[in-house]
């Protein structure tokens, strides 16, 4: 028995090793961040979990209520929808003020949960504020002229903030959320953002295809980053969270150099996503004031061509729909919908696995709510 437990440590000790050696230390993160905590994957609950830089709202003001706020019950067909989905939280925004909004499984108007990859669109945001500021030029602006290194890299050297956005960068990268030796995985576990993202390299021209990659959105932060020479979550508190009126403070993981997630992992309340919605509705305005210039707004809301029209700058949109709309999209169903024709905003945060997506791999859930508050809310 001595000899067997000496082996089974040895094993172990063994198994450590080559897991550092190899590069998948955060492997043992990961496992107590998820596996020990009753979960398969990351949750929209660990936020406390990892460092984080404090996104300030420094001007509070709260949403305004409509006549009919909460007056009428949802329809039993999309409450069903809801509850199968195991949603967390479901906000209906019109003309700028708060008609419906509703919680579940213990969530409520102050509890914050983790945007995943709504945080790629406030990461584009502020590259529209740093363009603005002067800080970077423009998209077009090569991402070598930031991380001189890049000039030297085969297909970097072509690599520009628009394919960044546009997730047109054709990074050696990966985008499995199941695979724990997965790029994803090691950004979202790891302790160096820029060993799992500044090192991949390349596999194409940037410009030519779109890829969905996380790795896309982590090397604009990085680029952001250095223009800005501040904390994103600090530029994102003089930029958006101030401006908007945010009613509450959010935070921005990063990792363990101090580096935001910026391919995920802001957490806020879902009244305050509403308002990033309100920001894009409003062509960039928040009141008078002009956050994020229109031309730029636009741009985040026009699809490309390479993403067969289901992508602009970091912002998912449908235009095939019947009521065309765009969005911020996060795992597990995490949506902050604008539908301008209705002058509407949709909030969905919760924890849906196995999402169906349509033809252009865009969740089928998205286009159902907007038709079932559009027909049957609203009408």
């Amino acid at each position: 028995m001595k000899k067997i437990l000496q082996g089974m440590v040895m094993a172990i000790a063994l198994l450590i090793a080559f897991s550092y050696i190899l590069g998948y230390e955060y492997l043992f993160k990961g496992i107590a961040k998820t596996y020990l905590r009753g979960y398969s994957s990351a949750d929209i609950n660990d936020g406390k979990l990892f460092p984080s830089h404090l996104i300030a709202a420094t001007h509070p003001s709260p949403w305004p209520r409509d006549p009919e706020y909460n007056k009428k019950p949802l329809p039993k067909s999309l409450v069903d929808n809801l509850e199968a989905t195991k949603t967390a939280s479901f906000l209906i925004i019109r003309d700028g003020k708060i008609l419906h909004e509703e919680y579940w499984e213990g969530y409520s108007e102050n509890t914050h949960t983790n945007s995943f990859s709504m945080a790629k669109t406030v990461t584009a945001l502020l590259l529209g504020a740093a363009i603005d500021d002067g800080k970077i030029k423009d998209e077009n602006e090569l991402f070598s002229t930031i991380y001189p290194s890049y000039a030297q890299v085969p297909y970097g050297k072509k690599l520009t903030f628009r394919d960044l956005a546009t997730m047109e960068a054709g990074l050696n990268w990966n985008e499995n959320y199941k695979n724990p030796f997965s790029p994803n995985a090691k950004a979202y576990y790891g302790n160096s953002l820029a060993e799992a993202v500044l090192l991949r390299g390349f596999k194409e021209l940037p410009g030519t295809r779109f890829e969905y990659q996380s790795g896309a959105t982590q090397l604009l932060g990085f680029g952001i980053r250095k223009a800005v020479n501040i904390p994103l979550a600090s530029y994102a508190s003089q930029k958006l969270w101030g401006p908007l009126h945010m009613e509450q403070n959010a935070t921005w993981s990063t990792d363990e150099n101090g580096m935001e997630k910026t391919f995920c992992c802001i957490h806020s309340d879902s009244r305050d996503f509403a308002k990033l919605g309100l920001l894009m509705l409003n062509n960039g305005k928040s009141d008078t004031l002009q956050v994020i210039s229109r031309n730029f707004i636009e741009k985040m809301r026009t699809p490309t061509r390479a993403s067969n029209g289901a992508y602009g700058y970091s912002t998912w949109i449908n235009n095939d729909a019947t009521y065309k709309h765009y969005y911020f999209w996060g795992l597990l169903g995490q949506y902050i919908i604008m539908v301008p024709q209705k002058n509407l905003i949709i909030v969905r945060t919760g924890s849906y696995e196995n999402q169906p997506k349509d033809q252009k791999g865009r969740p089928e859930q998205v286009s159902y709510l907007v038709n079932e508050v559009v027909e049957k809310v609203l009408h």
